[in-house]
């Protein structure tokens, strides 16, 4: 079994990409965007950090996190968000052996994948990323028909156009 060692550095800022156990077809996170929504407040409540940007696919999520100085504990925060959600939807999912064993849901993938961000260089790059996301898997053309995500925060805040990365920006 492979020991996992996460970057743990307080105060840092960090992006995320975390998916559903089942993704194959897969729409829950958007069917159910209000819950999930809602259990990202709750932690924010008892656990504050700063979602700096964010896009919700219909099977997974990436997003960038700053944490409060002196505080490196986003597993914490992954475990409620991940649990207020669960515990927000009638069950009913498909759960292996192991997780019956547990108590466990089958809804999240147990781990998720986190990066370290290192300079502003590599934060507009996860930046970008997270909002073209949607594009890359097909979901929509172009960026701004995508609600699910901070684009239209960012594009406020004049980082973005309308049309960036857009079919109108390719030609």
């Amino acid at each position: 079994m492979r020991t996992y060692l996460r970057n743990r550095t307080p105060g840092g800022l960090y992006f995320f990409t975390v998916n559903l156990a089942e993704r194959h077809g897969n729409t829950l996170l958007i069917d159910k965007i209000d819950p999930l929504r809602e259990a990202f407040r709750q932690t924010i409540a008892t656990h504050p950090f700063v979602m700096d940007a964010v896009v919700i696919l219909p099977e997974h999520l990436h997003c960038i996190w700053q944490l409060p100085l002196g505080d490196d504990n986003y597993s914490t925060r992954w475990r409620l968000i991940k649990s207020h959600f669960s515990h927000s939807l009638e069950p009913g999912e498909e759960r292996s052996k192991s997780r019956l064993r547990k108590g466990e849901r089958g809804i999240w993938q147990r781990r998720y994948w986190e990066h370290l961000i290192r300079d502003e260089e590599d934060y507009a790059r996860h930046v970008d990323y997270i909002h073209y996301n949607p594009v890359k898997h097909g979901l929509v053309a172009q960026v701004k028909d995508w609600p699910y995500s901070t684009f239209f925060r960012w594009m406020k805040q004049g980082v973005y156009t309308e049309a960036w990365a857009g079919e109108e920006e390719a030609q």
